[in-house]
Order: structure tokens, then sequence, then C-alpha cells
């Protein structure tokens, strides 16, 4: 088992990853404080893990069990009131402990109804998806979707712990199991040109999903998400980076009702569009913008996003979270491994990005 510490004062917490560790109960166990716990889940995930779950859990523990429908779709203010009223009709008190069970839905959900049932209680990260495990468990951003924009309703509240079982991956549908490769090329973009070499080398293997591939892409992609909310947990400056691709993908995902795309799908198109705008203003050579296009396609991944008219996507871009004063704010690379943040943003390379289509990166 490796262990990356997410290091942010009192609010510190282990990222525990490894083979089996769903079955280990005592990890679960040392950071539930009370003897309420309730387990959400989806009903995807429910019978497969769920019973896993709950057996770390026996007298004087009481366990309650809550599963939603599987989906991006319902990631809404409607059912995260439904975990709420569960709470509440199972007299969960402020000592409870919620454990998200699934993947980035289900963790973001449990964390939002974490964050705000009477003011706050602790719960626990067991993500199920390769995405979930390497960005969306660590760091403390939980939330719901509104119908205008993705993950417009939440809040920064940390877990007491992320239990990454990468024996779930097993289980886990080749789509999925793709989407989540698109965060992990994510961080070698960003922050490490060397990781981002290795994935290059080794997509196969990971595509492939052989286990000394997936144990070192887990534990490095979570070693630099630690990294960076540890130096910036509420993203006022550096954490931002993390969005590379991500306001092009989270229009993606809005125009389309959450359904055509994968999160990860979204993000994988996205980082190519934000690399394609990078060499169009001039801040990465074209020969960059093309390693990011044949990286995302070697890992099995769209590069191409849906026909969608470009004044559209602008204003779906327009309500994103990083949006300030009403200015466009976005990550844009200038070099493999280096990345910025600017609200420079030329609209007509923007517009002729959006229109390039599957010509993009051939500058």
């Amino acid at each position: 088992m490796d262990i990356v510490e997410v290091a942010l004062g009192e609010r510190s917490y282990p990222i525990h990853i490894g083979d089996g560790l769903i079955d280990r109960g005592e990890l679960l166990r040392a950071h539930v404080a009370g003897r309420q716990v309730a387990v959400i889940t989806n009903s995807t995930v429910g019978p497969l893990y769920l019973a896993r779950v709950c057996a770390a859990f026996a007298e004087p523990y009481r366990v309650d069990t809550f599963a939603l429908p599987d989906g991006e779709q319902y990631k809404t203010l409607e059912y995260y009131g439904a975990i709420l009223d569960f709470l509440l009709e199972r007299r969960h008190s402020r000592s409870t402990t919620l454990i998200a069970l699934g993947g980035g839905v289900v963790g973001d959900m449990t964390g939002f109804a974490a964050a705000t049932y009477q003011r706050g209680v602790d719960f626990l990260q067991v993500p199920t998806t390769l995405l979930a495990q390497v960005d969306s468990s660590v760091g403390g951003k939980t939330g719901v979707n509104h119908p205008r924009g993705k993950n417009m309703v939440g809040a920064f509240y940390q877990p007491r712990c992320v239990i990454a079982d990468t024996g779930v991956f097993a289980t886990l549908p080749a789509r999925e199991f793709r989407a989540g490769l698109a965060e992990v090329l994510k961080y070698g973009i960003i922050r490490d040109a060397g990781f981002f070499a290795w994935l290059e080398a080794n997509a196969a293997a990971c595509v492939a999903r052989e286990p000394a591939a997936l144990a070192h892409v887990v534990k490095r992609s979570c070693e630099l998400k630690a990294d960076v909310v540890a130096a910036d947990e509420r993203e006022t400056d550096l954490r931002a980076i993390l969005n590379f691709g991500h306001t092009f993908g989270h229009a993606l995902e809005t125009l389309t009702g959450y359904q055509l795309l994968l999160h990860g799908e979204a993000v994988a198109i996205g980082m190519v569009l934000a690399a394609d705008l990078s060499a169009r203003q001039g801040m990465l050579p074209w020969s960059a913008a093309r390693r990011v296009k044949m990286a995302v396609a070697a890992l099995g991944l769209p590069v191409q996003p849906p026909i969608l008219p470009g004044t559209d996507m602008v204003a779906a871009m327009g309500m994103d979270k990083k949006v300030v004063n009403g200015q466009l704010r976005l990550v844009l690379a200038t070099a493999i491994g280096q990345v910025t943040t600017t609200e420079d943003i030329d609209g007509q390379a923007l517009l002729d990005t959006l229109a390039a289509g599957g010509r993009l990166c051939d500058g």
C-alpha cells in the first residue's frame, strides 16, 4: 500500500492506494469518530462493492445505505436533497460519517451533503473509478450541477481520508476507464513533462490496465494533485491550473445535457481545444499542441468535439466558475509540463479553435 498525504494543516488526510483496500475495514474505521455511518453509492456500484464496505462496520456501528441513480444527469439539487432527506429520516446526528462509494458524481454529491448537513459532518472517499481516484476524490471540491452550468453549486470540504482500491478497475467498463486517463494526462501537461513522456511511451500498457502501469499512474497523479491542493486549497491562484481543458469540457457537457460525453471524454476534447488555442495565440509550439492531440488519441479518447455552434460554446464557457468580473479566464499551455492562467484571450482565435473541429492542432 502506498500513502500520499494531502498536507492541509488540521485538515490534512491520507490517500491510501493499493489493491484490495476496500476489504481493509481498519482503514475505514480509523477515520470514523462516531457510531453512525451512511454509505452513499449508486445503482451500478452498490451491487459490486456495498456489502464489502458495510462489512467493516459490525456492532456497535449502525450503518445505513442510500443508492443514487447512476449518471451525471442525476448530479442535481433534487438528488442532493434526497440524500439530506435520507439522513434526516434515519436520524443521523452531527457525529455521523458519510462514506462516498462510487465515482465522481457520488463523491461530489456526498461531499456536498457532508459539508452542509447540520453545518458539516465527516466523510470518507472510496472512489471506484480511475477518474475519481486520480482527481475528483482528492482536494475537497464538492457540489452539484445546475442546468446553466456544471458544478455551479457546492463547497470546498475535505474528506477525512481517501481509500483508492486499484482492484476496482477490473470491473470498470472500458469507456469509463479510458475517461479517467484524461485527467491523468492532464497532470503531465500542466506540471510534469517527464510524466507526460512516460504516458506517451506507456499508453498501450495503461489502456491494457497493466497493474504496474496503473500503480504508477494513480500514485503520481495523486502526488501531483496533492501538491497543488496543499499550495492553494481554495483555488485562489495555483490550483486553477488543474482546470486545463475543463472550461471547454464543461461547456461541451452542459450543451449536450451531460449525456453524450463522459466527463473525462469532455476534458480530453477540451485539452485538445486548449492546446489548439494556446498554439493559435503563439504561446505553445504547434508541434507540442500536436503531441497533446496524439497523446489523447493514444489513450483511446476522443479528440474531436461534437458539432456545436461556436457562439453557443462561447456563451456556455462564459458561465464557467473561472469567469472573473465578467472576463473569461482560461488555462493555456506554454510548454508540455507548463501552463498559465490568462484572461488575455484572442476572441477570433477562440472562434477559430472552436470552428476547426477535426482539424485541431494542424496549424
